[in-house]
């Protein structure tokens, strides 16, 4: 069952500058989905509209089948959001800011403090909930960053680069804290710039650029039609091998005297099977006295992906 329908949200800024273009898809109960990007690809907005903060020009966002009206408590109640930047008051201690945000969504006494706790030890911060926030490590504070839109339990959980400038420890346990979250039926909307993340915790990913809806799936739909290469690394260069390997192989010259013998592996091409393309080409290189150096095998990943369908040009 789907918690977040979103269908065909648009936002202009100054009347020209599409920031979110006819953008479309759903979150189900329980489901981590990713949001991928390049800087201005249009994901903060997105998350923005979706958390009520900015109003789309066109499109609908719904809650568990109901329109999503963010002057309804119990429809914020059901958001927890964690910015990019940090939301919380360096000049306060971690039970500080905790207690001051839980008075905020309406919480006192016992449920307030069975909350506090809970939130201290997801986060691995109850040792330090009694200092200044301004002493933490940039990893502690992204945690604790994080833990204060847990206080309410809601439902849908956006985050937005969690895990931006953390160190691997506290990164480790921001992801481990959001598969528990997907474990206790909590949905999740994750963006990220760091794709090894994405395609570990992630059931589905959309990617975004300029605005627009790229691609959406699951890891292995979205990279059912990249392609792998394999290389392998042969000397001594040859023309008599090169000519040889003519339609079993791309062949180039590397820059250390050795050819460079390229499969590309396409799964939605007829091909015949790896190992019998193998077994030719090992059959020419033994015919013209070459030797096999090393094998290196680039395999289809969401990074690679990326790349394809974004470009690898700098963005600022």
């Amino acid at each position: 069952m789907s918690l977040l329908e979103v269908s065909h949200l648009r936002k202009t800024f100054n009347g020209s500058v599409v920031a979110v273009d006819d953008v479309s898809f759903h979150v189900a109960e329980g489901e981590i989905f990713g949001l991928v990007g390049p800087n201005g690809a249009g994901k903060t907005t997105t998350m923005t509209m979706l958390a009520g903060l900015l109003k789309p020009d066109r499109g609908s966002i719904q809650i568990q089948g109901h329109p999503f009206d963010p002057g309804q408590y119990a429809h914020r109640a059901m958001l927890g959001m964690v910015p990019q930047n940090l939301a919380i008051y360096p000049d306060l201690t971690a039970l500080e800011n905790l207690r001051f945000f839980g008075g905020l969504y309406g919480m006192r006494g016992t449920k307030l403090k069975q909350r506090v706790d809970s939130v201290l030890d997801l986060t691995g911060l109850t040792d330090r909930a009694g200092d200044l926030v301004k002493t933490y490590s940039g990893g502690m504070q992204r945690r604790l960053n994080f833990g204060v839109a847990l206080l309410h339990q809601p439902r849908l959980v956006i985050l937005d680069e969690p895990t931006v400038g953390v160190d691997p420890q506290s990164r480790s346990h921001l992801l481990d804290a959001v598969k528990q979250l997907c474990h206790d039926g909590v949905s999740v909307l994750y963006a990220s710039h760091y794709m090894e993340e994405v395609a570990a915790i992630c059931h589905r990913v959309a990617i975004l650029d300029h605005g627009r809806l790229l691609k959406c799936g699951t890891l292995p739909e979205l990279l059912s039609n990249v392609q792998r290469e394999l290389r392998l690394y042969v000397s001594p260069p040859s023309p008599t091998l090169t000519e040889r390997l003519h339609g079993l192989a791309q062949v180039q010259q590397s820059s250390n005297d050795e050819l460079i013998v390229a499969l590309t592996l396409d799964g939605h091409v007829e091909q015949a099977p790896l190992d019998e393309q193998l077994r030719q080409i090992m059959g020419v290189l033994r015919a013209c006295g070459a030797e096999l150096r090393s094998i290196e095998s680039e395999e289809h990943n969401l990074e690679r992906l990326f790349l394809k369908l974004t470009g690898n040009h700098l963005r600022d």
